[in-house]
């Protein structure tokens, strides 16, 4: 004897006006994905505008309404690399300060993460608390005491002092992201590597380092970009053998007027380091900052 069973579809679930909660859930969605373009292109406008206000004559840059469809010229590139003070010495210098800070920062980052989240010591949320109190105190505040150490130290215009000063200025924001990543690392990795006789360094580097690439990757892109947009410290602490980047963006304002085109294009200049680490370094940053949210 055989039996058929029918298998009736089942209902989808539906809300208390009866309507299927899939439906509302896709508009939803739809809708979220608009707001995010929207947001995006808000994001991105001013830096389309910059970049094509850069390929415009000064003339047809400063008017009133702008010049959308303007011939196009190189002429404030020209100016930017040609005209005037070499640009050449301040982008060397925000990439030396950036980058090597930003070593600095992984190498003293990395260690203290890891004593306050694998081997947690005493009173830890009092140390990142700590931490987190230096980022509390206006940047404004503390940089008359910086500048008279500096000045009494024969250190003003000097290179080196700014990378001490971005050091401490993103270990802190580092020490709070690494412990996060560090967080996830497996247990059953540490009491493996224990058993297998790795010490401390090794652990580190052969067993930690990989699995939290990721985060190490966005730590640094995010301390990379902190230092080279830093210009509070470079304004006030260097002149001109330390002069970077960004300070050398104002000198296109100027008495006589602000030289638009050229500054876009100055601008635009310094901005594309920043942006092609960010391209080149986009999944990482994802995975790093998307690291531990998902169990």
């Amino acid at each position: 004897m055989s039996s058929v069973t029918d298998t009736a579809p089942v209902p989808a679930t539906r809300d208390e006006r009866g309507r299927p909660v899939k439906k509302r859930r896709e508009g939803a969605n739809v809708w979220l994905s608009l707001l995010a373009w929207v947001v995006g292109i808000l994001f991105v406008l001013p830096v389309v505008w910059m970049v094509l206000t850069s390929f415009h004559s000064e003339a047809n840059a400063a008017t009133n309404p702008p010049a959308v469809f303007a011939p196009l010229t190189l002429e404030g590139y020209r100016e930017f690399f040609s005209g005037g003070a070499s640009p050449w010495p301040p982008l060397l210098n925000s990439l030396t300060a950036s980058v090597v800070s930003t070593l600095l920062v992984l190498l003293l980052s990395l260690p203290a993460a890891y004593a306050l989240s694998i081997k947690p010591v005493k009173k830890w949320s009092d140390v990142l608390f700590f931490f987190l109190s230096t980022k509390m105190l206006p940047v404004v505040a503390g940089l008359l005491p910086l500048y008279l150490f500096a000045q009494n130290a024969g250190l003003l215009d000097n290179i080196w002092l700014l990378i001490l000063f971005y050091t401490s200025m993103n270990l802190p924001i580092a020490v709070w992201m690494m412990r996060s990543f560090l967080s996830e690392v497996p247990v059953e990795m540490l009491e493996a590597a224990s058993m297998d006789g790795a010490g401390l360094t090794k652990t580190l580097r052969s067993v930690i380092a990989p699995v939290v690439t990721p985060g190490i990757a966005a730590t640094a892109l995010i301390c990379f970009i902190f230092s080279w947009n830093e210009l509070l410290f470079a304004r006030v602490l260097t002149a001109t053998v330390a002069e970077t980047a960004p300070v050398f963006l104002t000198s296109f304002v100027t008495s006589q007027g602000l030289f638009l085109a050229q500054l876009c294009a100055a601008a635009f200049v310094v901005s594309l380091p920043v942006l092609v680490a960010g391209f080149a370094a986009q999944d990482k940053l994802v995975q790093g900052l998307s690291l531990g949210s998902v169990k």
